[in-house]
């Protein structure tokens, strides 16, 4: 996940938002245009969308047009799954290759389910088997994590039961862990808060859990 384009958003950086409804209204304009004029403007518009985040986050243009202008059709966000395992009360994390830690998950592949996709970034950021029992929440990531990215994302937090497995050391993750709710590690906050986390918790002890979402 591309973190380098985008910064943490306060109430005086509206730049971010208007960078990204003008990438939007671009993107929509190209795919549905036919006439040629038009076309031509909706593609000057994109620009100056990249131009906007290449002034603010320091980056090349190219880059951003990279990461910010790579895709065609309507724009929709994507979708990250986050599984929450518990074992003796306490919740698994995996240390990533910067040093945080986060619940395994990922985005969703291509011909992939959420509940699929949840086992599978399991088995392979930690080595363990599960089934995806029920959902947790679903959040806007913008709204719940930081850095702010320039498009946008659902998070799918999926409690999960332990079948088995073990850890091994992976491209992704170089170690795996059982936490309390108040002896937690570094997180990456940009994947999981510690309030998310707490999510986890309170769902994993209500077995009449209504799912909040965004």
């Amino acid at each position: 996940m591309t973190e380098s384009l985008f910064k943490t958003k306060n109430d005086h950086e509206k730049w971010l938002d208007w960078a990204v409804e003008l990438q939007f209204i671009a993107q929509v304009g190209l795919t549905y245009s036919k006439d040629s004029f038009d076309l031509e403007r909706f593609q000057r518009v994109r620009d100056i969308a990249a131009e906007i985040m290449a002034a603010r986050s320091g980056l090349e243009l190219s880059v951003v047009k990279d990461l910010f202008c790579n895709e065609t059709g309507f724009q929709t966000p994507k979708l990250d799954t986050r599984a929450a395992i518990f074992k003796d009360g306490k919740i698994l994390l995996v240390l990533e290759q910067d040093g945080l830690w986060s619940l395994p998950g990922g985005w969703v592949d291509v011909n992939c389910s959420i509940r699929e996709n949840t086992v599978k970034e399991v088995r392979e950021e930690a080595g363990l088997e599960v089934t995806a029992e029920r959902l947790i929440t679903v959040q806007d990531r913008n709204r719940h994590n930081t850095p702010q990215y320039a498009y946008g994302i659902c998070k799918v937090f999926v409690l999960c039961k332990l079948l088995g497995g073990e850890f091994t050391p992976n491209s992704e993750t170089t170690a795996s862990g059982f936490f309390s709710v108040d002896e937690l590690p570094p997180l990456s906050e940009a994947k999981n808060t510690a309030a998310q986390i707490q999510l986890c918790f309170e769902a994993a002890r209500d077995e009449n859990w209504h799912i909040p979402f965004d």
